[in-house]
């Protein structure tokens, strides 16, 4: 794992021998369960280590977990939409057992997996939910409840505000992996932004020498709830995204 020691000491990171056996066991799995379904298209032990958990762990360049949430004295909750092989969720949660993380995939093969993989990673408090966001941002045990929400890779910026910051308590953060030029996404996702209570803080720029594309952190501040109208139904986000 020189790759991801090497690119987590960038962060700032220090991984202990346990994390590191982790992030063995997972890559193990990944490449043993792609066998057989559609889990990544990266396999390359090396490649993994930068494309999927070092990128996944760039979210501390715009976020540090506290120890635990000074209101109510609970670990900081985390959810990861649309996570389909556990990024970026599970590596954040190696990397920061602390905190309590729900994993959210429509796809049951997908869930499948997931469940396994926490297993054997031994994870503990990580909720694997298969079910569309659309319908579980609907839920009150699980609408605005989240200090943090992650997603990557899942829809241009337009669609995945309406699919993720339902999820966001007033006060929490929700932080899109993004990579090349999204100025045309971030400028037709400024409307959905607003009207969805959100307000962005900062697109980050991730600079560092293990991705020679550019890759973002576009981050997006929760400042008042999300109207109750939204998310829409299952597919309509997608086929009629709010754009400036």
């Amino acid at each position: 794992m020189e790759k991801l020691i090497s690119g987590t000491r960038r962060l700032g990171l220090g991984l202990s021998a346990e994390q590191l056996d982790q992030f063995e066991v997972y890559y193990r799995e990944l490449i043993d369960w792609n066998t057989r379904m559609n889990l990544t298209a990266t396999t390359d032990y090396e490649e993994v280590q930068v494309r999927g958990f070092l990128d996944a762990l760039t979210v501390v360049l715009a976020w540090q977990p506290p120890t635990e949430e000074p209101s109510t004295g609970k670990s900081p909750a985390v959810i990861d939409v649309g996570t389909g092989a556990g990024i970026p969720g599970v590596p954040l949660r190696i990397a920061f057992p602390g905190i309590r993380l729900v994993l959210l995939e429509a796809t049951a093969k997908k869930t499948n997996f997931l469940h396994h993989l926490c297993g054997q990673l031994g994870l503990e408090d990580v909720e694997v939910i298969n079910t569309r966001a659309e319908k579980l941002a609907r839920s009150d045990q699980y609408r605005e409840t989240f200090d943090l929400v992650l997603s990557r890779a899942v829809a241009p910026l337009p669609t995945l505000v309406e699919l993720t910051l339902p999820f966001c308590a007033v006060g929490g953060t929700f932080i899109a992996h993004k990579k090349g030029n999204v100025d045309w996404e971030i400028k037709r996702a400024e409307a959905a932004i607003t009207t969805l209570g959100g307000k962005l803080r900062e697109v980050r720029e991730v600079d560092m020498p293990e991705f020679p594309d550019r890759r973002l952190l576009v981050v997006v501040d929760k400042v008042s709830p999300t109207p109750e109208k939204y998310p829409r139904r299952p597919g309509i986000p997608a086929k009629r995204p709010l754009h400036s």
